[in-house]
């Protein structure tokens, strides 16, 4: 039951995750096309305008699960912002209190950091690379959810067959190879800065392969070649 409920979760999470591709997609489109501020905005504007900031604060949060890096950064005036960062590298992780930054401000929020190196680096509110995290993700829960959600029905048909249970354990895991090369093909993906196209481009024949091996393992499992027939020893 733990299998069917975790199956239809990442199945809905899935499917929620691949409509927010398009709007991803639309929403890094804009912040490409975005001319340079004529002047300072002053208000949320779809230009860009780059603004000097001072590190006031920088906590990488090294070693605490679920804290995003974060720093505070201060303006001229002393009026802080608040930042935060996907990853540490290349900028966040060199960040200290007195650094000086450049931001560039897009809609009225820092979209990115530069540092005096001239490394450039996306805060949270960033809009690349978020399309081609939401492919991954959408094609990693669908995958993991339908063949999971396959894998736990199937016994369903036939509780008292042995046989079935383990064809189903064999859809199951195989749903969990399935996710888990969606995820290691997206890290590459982003290692490399490869375009969005490489991830179903690497992906599907994995996930091909997976699929072909999940057929002959649950078609070896209902004619009981997996089962283990060695006698118990006394």
């Amino acid at each position: 039951m733990a299998w069917l409920v975790i199956a239809v979760v990442a199945l809905v999470l899935g499917v929620a995750t691949a409509f927010e591709v398009r709007d991803a997609l639309e929403r890094e489109r804009e912040f490409r096309a975005a001319p340079a501020c004529a002047s300072v905005p002053v208000k949320a504007s779809g230009c860009l305008w780059e603004q000097e900031f001072t590190v006031r604060r920088a906590d990488m949060h090294r070693g605490e699960k679920g804290e995003p890096p974060e720093a505070e950064l201060s303006l001229p005036s002393g009026e802080p912002w608040e930042v935060t960062f996907r990853w540490t590298d290349p900028v966040a992780s060199d960040l200290g209190p007195g650094d000086n930054v450049v931001g560039l401000i897009w809609h009225g929020r820092v979209v990115e950091v530069q540092n005096s190196d001239g490394r450039r680096q996306q805060t949270s509110a960033g809009p690349l690379g978020w399309p081609e995290d939401r492919l991954g993700g959408a094609l990693a829960c669908v995958s993991f959810g339908l063949t999971a959600l396959v894998g736990s029905l199937w016994p369903l048909f036939a509780p008292s067959s042995r046989r079935h249970a383990k064809a189903g354990s064999v859809m199951r895991w195989h749903g969990v190879g399935m996710g888990a090369a969606a995820i290691l093909t997206l890290w590459a993906q982003a290692a490399n800065d490869w375009p969005m196209w490489a991830i179903p481009a690497i992906w599907g024949p994995l996930a091909l392969l997976l699929l072909a091996s999940t057929v002959a393992f649950a078609i070896a499992a209902l004619r009981g070649d997996l089962d283990d027939d060695t006698p118990p020893t006394a």
